[in-house]
């Protein structure tokens, strides 16, 4: 077990990929349910946006009392944050945590070799022992060439330990038997495919090595991230509208996020209303509303919502091939009064 008198070492850690919408924050949560009670688990999670949505959620489910802790690292796919800015926080995270099992979600639009390199790297040989790399897949966009067609869609599978078909309740005749082919065709010819539903993942499944330990060099993507040198739209403080917007894009889609001042209240009932007719890739939120606080999570027009114990400020994220920027004005007319 770790101590604050012993060194880090040797932590298990495993990354959880996969597309947009695929459940890996949904698998994330259900593993943590099965924490031994005196473990201590440390969750580095990246997001494409610049907002941050993912570690509020966490936290909003989970505290640090309970031995979970978790580090974000927001602003742009993985081959961005897989430098500096991951390994910053990704220091900060073990130090803070002195983690018993480490996981790690890259964002659904970055590039897991990245990561699976910075983790391998001689800096990390001796802290961490990579276990295996699970791949959410969700089989019914097998059929959409957006995602087959998409690089970074195949490297999450290429790079897999194990594939794990999610959503298997919403599976038509034939799914399974598509999924189990393409990872055929496109994976390590060890990788073990399972499914499963709501990202119910069995911990067994985590545990033991990857046979991804020594990933290729990447090829060098190129994305368009605005905030170059400056810091992160999370990060800068909160001017004095109370309200912050930022956007990000690449890997052809663009995110556009904001952050609302904590004395800003939402009319939770206009707020569902306005976030179920949603048309976008993915809508992550956590908002506080005259009812309390609430997470929120849409993909394919399925939205969750949960209440959560706090939040330190109401965030929204969006991520579509293009998004309205005009929503702001929707949401604020969704201010309690």
């Amino acid at each position: 077990m770790s101590s604050d008198n012993k060194a880090i070492l040797s932590v298990p850690t495993n990354i959880i990929t996969g597309f947009l919408g695929v459940g890996k924050t949904s698998a994330i949560l259900h593993l943590m349910k099965n924490k031994p009670e005196n473990e201590r688990w440390a969750v580095l999670v990246n997001e494409f946006g610049e907002i941050g949505v993912d570690g509020s959620l966490f936290q909003g489910q989970h505290s640090e009392g309970e031995k979970v802790f978790i580090q974000e690292v927001p602003g742009g796919c993985m081959c961005c944050a897989a430098g500096l800015p991951m390994q910053i926080a990704l220091n900060q995270l073990l130090i803070e945590a002195k983690p018993d099992r480490l996981l790690i979600e890259p964002t659904g639009l970055g590039h897991p070799k990245e990561v699976l390199e910075v983790l391998s790297s001689e800096h990390y040989r001796d802290v961490l022992s990579l276990q295996k790399t699970l791949t959410l897949v969700d089989a019914r966009k097998l059929s959409e060439t957006r995602y087959t067609h998409h690089d970074t869609f195949n490297q999450q599978i290429a790079i897999a330990d194990t594939v794990v078909g999610n959503k298997l309740d919403l599976y038509a005749e034939g799914d399974k038997a598509l999924l189990e082919a393409y990872v055929k065709k496109h994976a390590h010819p060890d990788v073990k495919v399972l499914f499963a539903r709501h990202g119910q993942i069995d911990f067994k499944e985590f545990e033991g090595e990857t046979f991804m330990t020594q990933p290729h060099a990447h090829d060098h993507h190129h994305h368009h991230h605005h905030h170059g040198s400056k810091p992160l739209a999370s990060e800068v403080p909160m001017p004095e509208s109370g309200v912050l917007m930022a956007k990000n894009e690449g890997e052809g889609f663009e995110s556009v996020g904001w952050r609302f001042s904590p004395d800003k209240v939402f009319d939770r009932k206009k707020l569902s209303l306005l976030l179920h007719d949603l048309d976008v890739e993915r809508m992550k939120a956590v908002f506080i509303t005259d009812d309390g606080v609430f997470g929120y999570n849409l993909s394919e027009s399925n939205m969750l919502e949960m209440e959560l114990d706090d939040c330190v400020e109401s965030r929204i994220e969006l991520i579509a091939q293009v998004v309205d920027v005009s929503f702001e004005d929707k949401l604020m007319g969704c201010l309690s009064s």
